[in-house]
């Protein structure tokens, strides 16, 4: 992972960025070799983050990079598809619309005017980001066999690939719009069974609207997010350890 993520970074400051920031996000989040990153990189690494996959994004960034990125759960062929938190999500739906984390973190860009330019992965997440991003550039670099098991390019190609795939995705940064989702907005979230649901409606103004699936509405998708964030956490709190 800090290979591919030094190839992203290498090609977007050949492609003539002055800024890179990189944001740790899978799992616990510490996952890059700090040591081993481009050195002209930021890294945020740890958890909690406010802004979750996206912490470090801000108004007057240029561009967004997903690499690395899965599927949403649900999803044929794709490499451990979830959706944020695979113990505790089902399905998060925002205006009708189900989202996975390449839509959930294109969105809070987007809040910032920020465009999702990039995105690498498994060719399920790869064609889930072109459906929903359009011109969007991405880099395939395996395809599943199962959920577990994958066909992957060497990593020495995928490097080159992601890298290549940097440089043009922002030479055609001018093609790209943000994604963005038009208020108010209403979250529906589906948890794992009904106990997590339970937990979820502890906080104000969430609304139990099925056994397993509660409901939270804002004007501001940020909000939306952070309600989210929260809400993962209280689920989570149920699983018996």
């Amino acid at each position: 992972m800090t290979g591919e993520a030094n190839a992203a970074i290498s090609g977007a400051f050949e492609a003539g960025a002055t800024e890179v920031v990189v944001n740790d996000s899978h799992g616990t989040m510490r996952n890059l070799v700090p040591e081993e990153l481009h050195e002209d990189a930021k890294l945020i690494t740890g958890s909690m983050k406010h802004l979750g996959m996206m912490q470090g994004v801000a108004e007057g960034f240029d561009a967004a990079f997903l690499v690395g990125y899965h599927a949403r759960r649900g999803t044929l062929h794709g490499i451990l598809d979830h959706t944020y938190s695979g113990a505790t999500v089902g399905s998060f739906v925002v205006n009708g619309q189900e989202l996975g984390e390449t839509g959930m973190n294109a969105a809070i860009a987007g809040s910032f005017n920020v465009p999702i330019v990039l995105v690498t992965g498994d060719s399920a997440v790869t064609g889930e980001a072109r459906a929903l991003l359009s011109d969007v550039e991405t880099v395939t670099v395996k395809e599943a066999v199962s959920r577990r098991s994958a066909k992957c390019v060497h990593p020495n190609k995928a490097r080159q690939m992601i890298r290549q795939g940097a440089i043009s995705a922002l030479k055609r940064r001018s093609e790209m719009r943000p994604f963005k989702l038009e208020p108010p907005f209403e979250l529906r979230l589906e948890l794992m069974n009904a106990g997590m649901a339970d937990a979820a409606e502890l906080i104000p103004e969430v609304k139990r609207v099925a056994p397993r699936v509660v409901a939270y509405t804002s004007d501001d998708f940020i909000k939306i997010y952070k309600a989210f964030q929260a809400l993962v956490t209280l689920a989570a709190s149920t699983i018996e350890r």
